[in-house]
């Protein structure tokens, strides 16, 4: 079954974060706690939504995503942060449901398109996603300013704890 997740799966969404860092071979990065995913998911303010695979009221799969705007389209579209099915799980048809699921919700908002970042080295993923009629952008780079980058362009803005807005120029 596929459903919205709700506050009480906060912990089980957080085992599922921490699996998927494990699984990337990057065990040690994640640094959000579950009161990080409570309020993302459910705060005031909330940015993100989350769809979860359950079987006998236990979590086992989650999509975690966000909206996003394309200019050309004219339209909003669906960003897929992360899709993880517990190892017992996979090849049951979880992570299937669960796109399928996403690609509903995504339509339903009138989006444009549902997309999400593969590592290189990922085959299986690769292969699933390439299963369902997704198709990579091979001419798309993501970049990323992060930690000490994004800190020293925000502080051009404007000096520590920047609001984003920029300076005169």
């Amino acid at each position: 079954m596929v459903r919205p997740a709700r506050p009480e799966d906060v912990a089980a969404l957080d085992g599922l974060v921490r699996r998927l860092a494990l699984d990337e071979r990057e065990p040690d990065a994640v640094e959000a706690s579950p009161d990080d995913l409570r309020r993302a998911l459910f705060g005031d303010g909330a940015v993100a939504g989350c769809l979860v695979a359950e079987v006998g009221g236990e979590v086992v799969g989650m999509a975690l995503w966000w909206t996003t705007y394309s200019t050309w389209r004219g339209r909003p579209g669906v960003w897929l942060e992360d899709l993880v099915v517990h190892p017992d799980e996979r090849g049951r048809g979880h992570g299937r449901a669960l796109l399928e699921a996403l690609a509903l919700e995504c339509s339903r908002r009138g989006g444009a398109r549902l997309e999400w970042s593969v590592l290189d080295w990922n085959e299986p993923a690769r292969g699933f996603y390439a299963a369902l009629g997704a198709s990579p952008l091979e001419d798309w780079t993501t970049w990323r300013l992060d930690r000490d980058a994004l800190a020293a362009l925000a502080g051009r803005a404007g000096g520590p704890g920047a609001t984003g807005t920029a300076a005169p120029a």
